[in-house]
């Protein structure tokens, strides 16, 4: 086949002045090579697309491809992701990875823990801080964990995201909502273990490859898997397979929240367990980073003795049998 690849590179949105952590969740080079090479090794013909911008370009140039390789994130708003699948949806481009809806529901993390709440799974209690004078409005009680609504790669997230009284609480929203310049999650902070569950497949052929407890080390920010901590990984964060009851159920959950969320093909849900270690969904990445050293779900591919190559086989085998299902 033809597959094209759409993707944002740190390098080229640094060029434009964005800073470091603005450009996280983006791609540097390496990983578009790593891509690349596998989808050469299966036996296919790869052709660098790039961001939406280039996309929409070359769809009104009359290109086509045969399947697109989506792993745009996007710059702005809360369809930023959704972007490039709506653009291959105009044209009637197949493409891996969730849907435009999928895409746009799990970026906003109030609104996925919304939908999985919904679905009789647990989270967190939660609020969301759009000004400064919703802050009053947070009856949840103390300690508290606040983030931003709709970044990944754990921007925005550091030591002072627990919360532990009002002042800290007006005082952090303050901050991120400067910052980041969207609203501020706000849930019940979870005491527990850590995990983020691999997923591959679509629906009802959606299965678990594996469940990554991630351990502080003690040379990390304490008791939450800040920006830092993530970015210094090797240093910072233990990361085993866990098999255990509690893995189990982290499994569990994980693939009911992903099935209900609409994700397709291969991603990750994160969750986090209680003071009465429980689990509760945290997060849905439906776009995983696929760095083929330092990105969660290869890593947890790896522990599980699965070859990059044979994730990435996974991946396209999932996103053909949808096509084919919806042609027939």
């Amino acid at each position: 086949m033809r597959i094209g690849i759409t993707f944002d590179l740190r390098e080229d949105y640094a060029r434009e002045g964005y800073d470091e952590e603005e450009t996280a969740e983006f791609d540097h080079l390496d990983t578009i090579l790593a891509i690349e090479s596998a989808l050469h090794s299966l036996g296919h013909i790869t052709d660098r697309i790039g961001h939406a911008r280039a996309l929409a370009k070359r769809l009104v140039d009359g290109d086509r491809w045969d399947l697109v390789f989506n792993i745009a994130e996007g710059m702005h708003g809360f369809g930023r992701q959704a972007l490039v699948p709506a653009l291959l949806d105009t044209y009637r481009v197949p493409y891996t990875f969730s849907d435009p809806l999928a895409l746009a529901v799990t970026l906003h993390k109030a609104t996925a823990k919304r939908v999985v709440r919904d679905q009789g799974l647990c989270t967190a209690d939660f609020a969301v801080v759009e000004t400064l004078s919703d802050v009053e409005y947070v009856t949840l009680p103390f300690p508290l964990f606040i983030k931003p609504v709709a970044e990944g790669t754990s921007k925005g997230i550091s030591a002072a995201s627990k919360i532990r009284d009002l002042s800290e609480l007006r005082r952090e929203c303050e901050r991120l909502l400067a910052r980041h310049c969207q609203p501020v999650l706000v849930e019940r902070y979870l005491p527990g273990r850590e995990f983020t569950v691999g997923i591959l497949g679509t629906g009802s052929a959606s299965t678990v490859l594996g469940v990554m407890e991630l351990e502080l080390r003690a040379e990390a920010e304490p008791e939450i898997y800040s920006y830092e901590n993530k970015k210094h990984f090797e240093e910072r964060v233990k990361a085993r397979l866990a098999m255990d009851a509690v893995g189990l159920a982290a499994a569990e959950l994980a693939l009911s929240a992903w099935r209900g969320l609409g994700c397709r093909d291969a991603g990750r849900i994160d969750v986090r367990c209680d003071a009465e270690g429980k689990v509760n969904f945290l997060e849905a990445n439906p776009l995983a980073g696929l760095h083929p050293k330092d990105s969660d779900l290869p890593l947890l591919a790896r522990l599980k003795g699965l070859p990059y190559r044979t994730l990435i086989e996974g991946i396209i085998a999932s996103a053909l049998s949808r096509v084919a299902k919806s042609a027939t």
